[in-house]
């Protein structure tokens, strides 16, 4: 079976879509670790109320722990000079204005940028939304960052949904564990693939049509 990129590495390649000065939010999972490798002069906003923040502790520095401060995740995180704390009301105001970057974690795209991030539990049926719905809707710019497949290897990047969707037509940019594939008005484009793969390789593990850029490269972190 083929390697495929690991969480660390679709992290790092998502982060490169950032750049000094933007403003963002990163959804669960995925998204997270981009805290990590964001460029300098990226403020990460969390929507349990707090922006500027930096990376989360690791293991070996669980005595620096201020239990007070913890993203939307539930993760620590270090606090930056300029970091800044406000209520709820405010911080889905900043999120659904338009001026952040959304990098969310998914279960499916469609081809026309349709994306369903909640899913129902087994338990009660009832759909877990949270705040993916505000913050897809909601942003300057929605990227992706997923498998490409799910665990028992269907397709995550569809023609149409068939999970409950959670905000339509709304995402530009799909990072996945073996391609990079860009959301246009005709379309979707595979603009990069992960080492070791080709086009067609990625091609047949996507339900939905994938026409090839013609300046394709490898990705890069």
């Amino acid at each position: 079976m083929k390697e495929r990129l690991t969480d660390e590495l679709m992290a790092m390649r998502a982060a490169k879509e950032l750049s000094t000065g933007d403003y963002c939010n990163l959804g669960i999972g995925v998204p997270l670790l981009c805290v990590s490798y964001i460029p300098e002069g990226v403020m990460v906003q969390s929507e349990n109320g707090v922006i500027g923040y930096g990376p989360a502790y690791d293991n070996d520095e669980l005595d620096k722990i201020d239990l007070d401060l913890i993203d939307a995740g539930m993760r620590y995180f270090q606090p930056l000079p300029g970091m800044a704390f406000f209520d709820q009301l405010t911080s889905f105001s900043m999120i659904r204005s338009g001026r952040l970057i959304s990098i969310l974690g998914g279960l499916q795209v469609s081809e026309k940028g349709d994306v369903a991030i909640h899913t129902v539990s087994e338990g009660n049926k009832t759909p877990r939304i949270g705040g993916s719905m505000d913050l897809a809707w909601g942003a300057k710019r929605l990227i992706i960052a997923m498998t490409h497949n799910a665990k028992d290897g269907s397709p995550k990047v569809v023609r149409d949904l068939t999970m409950p969707s959670t905000a339509r037509v709304c995402v530009d940019l799909i990072i996945t564990d073996i391609a990079v594939i860009k959301v246009t008005e005709t379309g979707l484009v595979l603009q990069e693939f992960a080492p070791d793969w080709t086009p067609e390789e990625i091609i047949t593990q996507t339900d939905a049509s994938l026409m090839v850029a013609g300046d394709i490269k490898e990705m890069m972190f």
